[in-house]
């Protein structure tokens, strides 16, 4: 019998889920999920034409204690930073890259924001 999962753990991957949908109907190819560097993760890599673009995804099941998007402090854009960098080394990568970050709001019916290009 598998362990139960916490809830939040569900809410995370059930944004995951809608934001690799959302992408994928903005006509991105999704690289890689949940790519991993030492203590960093990046939640989605995708590619559109020759753009690289690496999504941490915040999902919230209500925006009652703020936007999802505003758990995205400087530490954890460092952390992105460099597993971004780990990344493009390992698959020479020599294009365009970009932060996106992409905000979901659970409910009756999910809202998807969609911040590109939210830090450098």
């Amino acid at each position: 019998m598998a362990a139960p999962t916490n809830k939040h753990i569900q809410t995370g991957q059930s944004g995951e889920d809608i934001a690799v949908l959302f992408l994928q109907q903005q006509g991105y190819f999704i690289l890689q999920r949940n790519y991993r560097h030492k203590r960093a993760e990046v939640d989605i890599i995708a590619q559109k034409d020759n753009l690289l673009v690496f999504v941490e995804v915040k999902t919230r099941s209500t925006d009652r204690y703020g936007f999802p998007e505003e758990a995205v402090n400087f530490k954890k854009e460092q952390l992105l930073l460099t597993a971004a960098e780990e990344f493009i080394e390992n698959s020479n990568w020599l294009h365009d890259i970009r932060f996106d970050i992409i905000s979901i709001t659970l409910g009756t019916k999910p809202t998807v924001h969609h911040i590109e290009d939210a830090f450098h």
